[in-house]
């Protein structure tokens, strides 16, 4: 069996990069994904996922190099088994967890990125807006 999960979404904060005792660098960072329709009342609704993302090894040193708070990015990779837990506000949650096989920057230079965008025609194709950023 295989899975794999798309996402395309903002930066919540910049990547944290580390090393593992071994030397291996590994990056963390979250993606809000937004998605936005019309309920039956016809009124707009929103709601946004947060997923918790780790790259190893080059991958990790080219997403700690070029992504901020507020990238635009999709990513591809595998989502781990969610893991339950209790809110500040007492609520259930759960985390969802996703390991990077692949990370394409979406933001146009000079949106919180150094590097030339690695996706060409992928920003047009995700539809996003300055809307999209949930912070």
């Amino acid at each position: 069996m295989y899975q794999q999960i798309t996402l395309i979404g903002n930066l919540g904060r910049d990547p944290e990069m580390r090393y593992t005792p071994s030397g291996v660098p590994v990056t963390s960072f979250t993606v809000a994904v937004n998605r936005r329709w019309t309920g039956q009342d016809g009124q707009p609704q929103e709601k946004t996922l947060w997923f918790r993302v780790t790259a190893w090894r080059k991958l990790a040193e080219t997403a700690s190099q070029y992504l901020t708070k507020g990238s635009k990015v999709l990513v591809v990779g595998t989502l781990e088994e969610p893991q339950a837990y209790i809110d500040r506000e007492g609520q259930p949650r759960a985390s969802l967890e996703v390991t990077a096989q692949d990370i394409r920057f979406l933001s146009p230079r000079g949106e919180g990125m150094e590097a030339p965008v690695a996706a060409g025609s992928a920003a047009e194709s995700a539809g996003m807006s300055e809307e999209d950023i949930p912070f």
